[in-house]
């Protein structure tokens, strides 16, 4: 049965967590002149060489700075990693790539770290440029601003057209040593299943083997990042990151080890907490949808499902506009791609029964509408066919998504 492997036991969050809250790690962000005013250069960088692991983008483009980082990550190890907004160095070619090779030396210099342990990420507008002038400023301003900016100066520099920063620590208890986990995320339209336009960076002081540090972080993906959509895109650039520098001096964890679970469980909450903030946080969004699917044949089938209801526009708008049309529901569901029996279906929109066994139930359309004016809407799909379920998170589709990326160059 594919349920959550979370147990609120196994771990406790953080107030006001960051990057920065995990042993060992310092970042920071200020603005370098690439957006208007806001910050748009940021930095992490781990106290020791740290094992590391990542998962990217689907899309075929792949921008110049995830080649020059998943050069870096051929090791196995970085010890830092530099991050610009407001351009994504994506689609330019042989010049785009030379650039990302460039801020990789030029951070790496900066700080004294190895340029084959240095990770380089942009977002923003493809198709034009970095201004490499700003870029390298920036970096050589980046020791002036250690002792004045943080885990939160990160958050916010790294943002595009998000409306708010997004970061969480936890901490868990392995071998007897507190183990922290911390992280930060942006992402707000060209949000997608699969990898989408999104950036994720996750600092742990624990201490992980690399093959289990990497199929920890491609498991929690599936189960996270991968379930979230805003618009149906996915962007050129974007990745995430896992770091352990091992300063919590635990055992060496690895799928073997007795504890495993509680620090795989403690890594998923960050990174679906992080995902839900994306989903939330959708352009021009009101409302955080979760669709949470059960009684499917295979946990596939019941991904599929779930994504297909979050992802339809139709849906997104009927929710906009507090519409209890569950026939779009049904439709999403037809079109999944997924084998459903009519007359096994139930779908609830949170405590009230809109289909029950393929039948139409007797609700209130004025108490569905009173609650799908909440901001948090919650969506129930019930197959009666097996035993596994999976969950996916989304928004609400309004005007002002149409809004913002009709002028999001100006």
């Amino acid at each position: 049965m594919a349920t959550s492997i979370v147990s609120e036991a196994l771990y406790t969050t953080i107030s006001e967590g960051t990057v920065t809250s995990p042993m060992g790690f310092e970042a920071g962000g200020f603005h370098a002149g690439l957006k208007r005013k806001r910050k748009d250069l940021g930095w992490i960088v781990s106290d020791v060489p740290a094992t590391a692991a990542g998962v990217f983008t689907m899309n075929a483009f792949q921008a110049p700075p995830l080649k020059v980082t998943k050069e870096s990550l051929s090791g196995g190890i970085l010890q830092g990693l530099i991050v610009n907004s407001g351009n994504a160095n994506a689609f330019t070619g042989k010049k785009g790539l030379e650039d990302a090779y460039e801020m990789r030396k030029q951070f790496a210099k900066v700080m004294g770290l190895k340029e084959e342990e240095t990770a380089v990420t942009s977002t923003g507008v493809i198709g034009e440029y970095l201004p490499m002038e700003a870029i390298v400023d920036g970096i050589q301003q980046v020791p002036n601003f250690k002792e004045t900016t943080n885990g939160t100066d990160f958050a916010e520099a790294i943002v595009t057209t998000d409306t708010i920063t997004k970061q969480i620590a936890v901490t868990c208890e392995i071998n007897g040593k507190q183990v922290t986990i911390g992280g930060a995320a942006k992402g707000s339209g060209m949000i997608k299943p699969n990898m989408a336009t999104m950036l994720a960076f996750v600092t742990t002081d624990a201490d992980v083997e690399e093959s289990a540090l990497q199929s920890a972080l491609s498991s929690v993906t599936n189960n996270t990042y991968n379930m979230i959509t805003v618009d149906g895109e996915t962007s050129t650039n974007d990745m995430v990151l896992l770091l352990a520098n091992g300063k919590a001096k635990n055992d060496p964890l690895s799928e073997s080890h007795p504890e495993w679970e509680t620090f795989l469980s403690s890594l998923e909450v960050v990174c679906k907490q992080l995902a839900k903030m994306i989903a939330k946080d959708g352009e021009g969004a009101t409302k955080l949808v979760e669709v949470h699917v059960s009684g499917a044949q295979t946990e596939n089938g019941a991904k599929a499902i779930a994504k297909s209801i979050v992802g339809s526009s139709l849906v997104k708008t009927a929710i906009y506009g507090t519409d209890a049309n569950w026939g779009r529901i049904v439709c999403a569901i037809g079109y999944s791609g997924e084998s459903v029996e009519e007359d096994s279906l139930s779908i609830s929109l949170g405590d009230i029964k809109v289909v029950d066994h393929g039948i139409t139930t007797a609700f209130s359309e004025d108490e569905a509408k009173s609650y799908l004016e909440n901001e948090s809407i919650h969506i129930y799909v019930d197959l009666d066919k097996g035993k596994e379920e999976a969950t996916a998170w989304g928004c609400d589709l309004s005007y002002d998504y149409v809004r913002i990326n009709a002028s999001y160059r100006t």
